[in-house]
């Protein structure tokens, strides 16, 4: 075995020098002038703390990936090689002992949370759904797609819509919603399949905002930026408030149990739940059938995936029907959740955040994605004191995953094959 190389302490201090200097660009202008008034005040203690800090950090993360476990680790994060990780046909995935014990920690935590949690666990679990809609578009297909919202905001309008005008409620909607959104996703995926990259981009983003702004102006219909009102969800028909409406009976009531203002809560964050993992399982099993294999041979390369046969047309439509039809799902969750929709909640900046999730979670990466979806969600939640620093964060984050690890936090990978003895290849 070669001897292990000697820790270069040198380049550690340069390179915490050069993380210094760049927070200082960074981050100096931002932290070190506070305004006051028509003046400003300059605050060089909290630079030269942040900037120390940062230096601090570098120098130590660079000694530690000098060394030998730190150089394993730095391994696992280099970004050459194809896409696509193989394992061996014998491995064991450790995620087939950690997903049973999410599972568990996941039903018994609605018991034990209080309102705020549930909260901040239901938009996660939001934003999961969007991930994984946008996963097959993007991640899955290739198919770069800036209006994503759009579908969003269709589901969780129609729920305000459907209620105000038809009278209809939450069980009835939820799927609805998703026929609709799939039917806008197929609407919007026609007109686009000649079109690639920065040029399909464009075109979604201007259906995102054709969608917003029809929300925001058609005041008679929509409500515009007044928004719209969103009936509870119920259980069976028992609402869950502390006295029913038209004498009808509450569902604390109806099971002889106390009053918990947080019942609403916790029967969106079970039913979301269990649509999470309807849909984890059924994109598990798109990925695997040709349909899932068609979206990546698309992604890969167009021209390659026409000349094997493939429909192209059936392809992108198929991944702009499907994607489209979680948004519609996500929305109708949102609308509950908040009780209360309004354009404002629609804007391209939620385009933005799912697609980063995509993008941080790993593109076409199903646990990626839903780790990356509670870390932009979840965290500026618990972090509400750095708000004001939400999208600086999001773009240096973007920055340094696409410098590190380009594919995302966790590549797609799949089990190798061995063929069976006897049997001509």
């Amino acid at each position: 075995m070669s001897a292990a190389k000697p820790i270069d302490i040198k380049k550690s201090v340069v390179d915490a020098v050069l993380a210094g200097l760049i927070s200082l660009i960074i981050f100096g202008p931002i932290v070190g002038v506070v305004l006051d008034g028509y003046s400003f005040n300059l605050e060089p203690t909290r630079v030269g703390v942040m900037v120390a800090i940062v230096m601090l950090g570098r120098f130590a993360m660079s000694l530690f990936l000098q060394t030998p476990k730190g150089i394993r680790i730095l391994q696992g994060f280099e970004s050459s090689g194809s896409g696509v990780h193989v394992q061996k046909p014998d491995y064991k995935s450790r995620l087939r002992w950690i997903i049973p014990a999410l599972i568990v920690i996941a039903i018994v935590f609605p018991i034990f949370a209080n309102k705020y949690l549930l909260t901040v666990v239901i938009l996660g679990l939001i934003y999961v759904l969007l991930g994984l809609g946008l996963n097959i578009v993007v991640g899955l297909a290739g198919l770069l797609d800036l209006g994503y919202v759009a579908f969003y905001a269709i589901g969780a309008y129609g729920l305000a819509l459907g209620y105000q005008y038809l009278g209809l409620g939450f069980w009835t909607v939820l799927p609805l919603a998703a026929i609709a959104a799939a039917l806008a996703g197929c609407i919007l995926g026609f007109p686009v399949l000649r079109m690639h990259g920065d040029y399909l981009a464009i075109v979604t983003l201007g259906f995102g905002e054709i969608i917003r702004l029809v929300l925001n102006n058609w005041l008679s219909f929509t409500g515009g930026p007044n928004g719209m009102p969103v009936p509870s969800p119920t259980f069976m028909g028992l609402e869950f408030v502390r006295k029913a409406k038209d004498g009808g009976v509450p569902f604390h009531e109806f099971f002889g149990i106390d009053y918990n203002p947080n019942f609403k809560f916790m029967f969106i964050y079970i039913v979301l739940f269990i649509v999470v993992m309807l849909v984890l399982y059924i994109k598990h099993r798109l990925t695997r059938m040709p349909v899932g294999r068609a979206w990546e041979a698309l992604r890969e390369d167009e021209i390659a995936c026409r000349s094997m046969g493939l429909n192209h047309v059936l392809v992108k439509l198929s991944a702009f029907t499907i994607g489209a039809s979680t948004a519609g799902l996500a929305g109708v969750f949102f609308a509950s959740y908040q009780g209360f929709v309004n354009p404002s909640s629609f804007t391209f900046f939620e385009s933005a955040l799912i697609l980063a999730i995509v993008v941080l979670g790993g593109m076409g990466s199903t646990v990626g994605v839903v780790i990356a979806a509670f870390v932009l969600t979840v965290a500026p939640e618990l972090l509400r004191s750095f708000s004001e620093y939400r999208v600086l964060l999001f773009g240096v984050l973007m920055v340094v995953m696409m410098i590190w690890r380009p594919r995302g936090l966790i590549r797609i990978s799949r089990t190798g094959v061995t063929p069976r003895k006897g049997v001509a290849p």
